[in-house]
């Protein structure tokens, strides 16, 4: 069942209001980031792999982990989720299970890609992409397996980077044509292609703003100006918090204590409330001497 805010972040995606969602994956991560007022929340397949497994994401993390994280997160956080769900993990009737899934998790939209199994980072090179009648075929069936319209099907295409923009314009455009709420052509090669894609689609467009990206350098105004309705930024958080504690253990190893390490850390009691301890405390103060007392009514 669609929650009030999974269906409120369908209409404004519908009336194409600009969302900008940073990518989480795992549960600080995600704890953090629903703090600070987004309208969305993006997780990263990347991430959940990296984080949960150790591996990259190339395809090794099965259905069962993905929906697992998705239900983790989902669950303990306020702020809509659009999550990565890879090639649906598996032929149709995979994708019909894989939409149901994710749905029923919590997850406000899922993210379909037509790559060829084992799938790849879209940032990797040698993605190769399924027929096109193929790739549809999922989309119109991730369509008629969701339980209401306001679970939103991401329909994306690897296809730009061995077939060019013109093959990946063709299989958004029949992306489109099958129902899919939201398109995303990953990897364009410049600001000129993503403006190119803009004026292509009337159907909202998502963006893909993470690190290493050839038009890395636009701002929200630019994306707006162009046409795009949300911006994910996947790995920013991931590789922030890997390069602090990576400086922080290196001055462990190095002197003993972390004491001049560069990166800032969260104040503790901060995260502790972060983390749910002041119903720990509510609860124990509320709840004292209560064992006790039974003791005694038991023994009277």
């Amino acid at each position: 069942m669609t929650s009030d805010r999974n269906r409120a972040l369908a209409q404004r995606i519908r009336n194409k209001d600009f969302i900008a969602a940073p990518g989480v994956f795992e549960l600080i991560s995600a704890k953090i980031a629903d703090t600070m007022g987004f309208d969305a929340l993006y997780m990263t397949g990347f991430g959940v792999v990296a984080s949960y497994l150790g591996l990259p994401d190339a395809g090794l993390a099965t259905y069962t982990e993905m929906v697992g994280a998705v239900e983790r997160i989902a669950r303990q956080t306020k702020t809509p989720l659009i999550c990565d769900g890879d090639t649906g993990y598996g032929g149709l009737l995979n994708v019909e299970h894989t939409v149901r899934g994710y749905e029923r998790a919590g997850a406000a939209a899922i993210q379909l890609e037509d790559q060829v199994f084992p799938k790849k980072c879209g940032a990797t090179p040698g993605r190769r992409v399924v027929p096109l009648a193929e790739a549809v075929a999922k989309i119109r069936v991730a369509l008629d397996s969701r339980d209401s319209e306001d679970f939103l099907i991401v329909a994306r295409t690897d296809a730009r980077t061995n077939y060019g923009l013109d093959e990946a314009l063709r299989r958004g455009e029949a992306f489109a044509k099958a129902g899919a709420d939201m398109l995303f052509i990953e990897a364009p090669e410049s600001a000129e292609e993503m403006e190119k894609i803009a004026r292509t689609f009337d159907t909202p467009l998502l963006a893909n703003m993470g690190d290493g990206m050839k038009y890395g350098g636009l701002t929200k105004d630019d994306l707006q100006k162009m046409g795009y309705t949300v911006a994910i930024y996947p790995g920013v958080g991931m590789l922030a918090a890997g390069h602090a504690l990576r400086d922080v253990y290196q001055t462990i190893r190095r002197d003993g204590s972390p004491a001049k390490a560069t990166s800032p850390r969260y104040d503790f009691k901060e995260f502790c409330l972060l983390m749910g301890f002041q119903h720990v405390w509510d609860f124990e103060k509320k709840w004292a001497g209560a064992e006790d007392e039974d003791i005694d009514r038991a023994a009277q």
